[in-house]
């Protein structure tokens, strides 16, 4: 098993309903997809983050599995979550990793592409 027998899709959206202008955080959901495009299962085991806000503030978050969960991916199967972010300013970007040992116990790193998070029609 390797990093590119895994398959990672992210989707975000601004959750305007929770902006205040009295305190300007601005909140994102993400919905992440992983499919195992492999020939044998995944454990999903960490995660790694780096998010950077629009001013190129850049904070790092790392942990045990996703959601509270260390999902099993079977081949030809996908788990998905949705997650969130904060950010100080109205854009800014995620990219990092995920570190899954596969039923063949080999431990690898899967690439999350890096992604966007804006509000609905900023352009930054």
């Amino acid at each position: 098993m390797a990093a590119n027998d895994i398959c990672i899709r992210v989707q975000t959206q601004f959750l305007e309903d929770q902006f205040n202008e009295s305190d300007p955080k601005y909140a994102f959901a993400y919905r992440v997809t992983i499919i195992n495009n492999g020939s044998v299962s995944a454990k999903l085991l960490r995660r790694y983050w780096l998010i950077t806000d629009g001013n190129g503030e850049k904070t790092e978050v790392s942990g045990e599995g996703v959601v509270g969960e260390q999902p099993v991916i079977e081949p030809g199967k996908y788990y998905q979550y949705t997650s969130g972010a904060v950010l100080d300013t109205p854009v800014g970007t995620m990219q990092g990793h995920y570190e899954f040992v596969g039923g063949d116990e080999s431990v690898f790193k899967a690439p999350i592409d890096v992604f966007r998070l804006a509000v609905n029609n900023m352009v930054n």
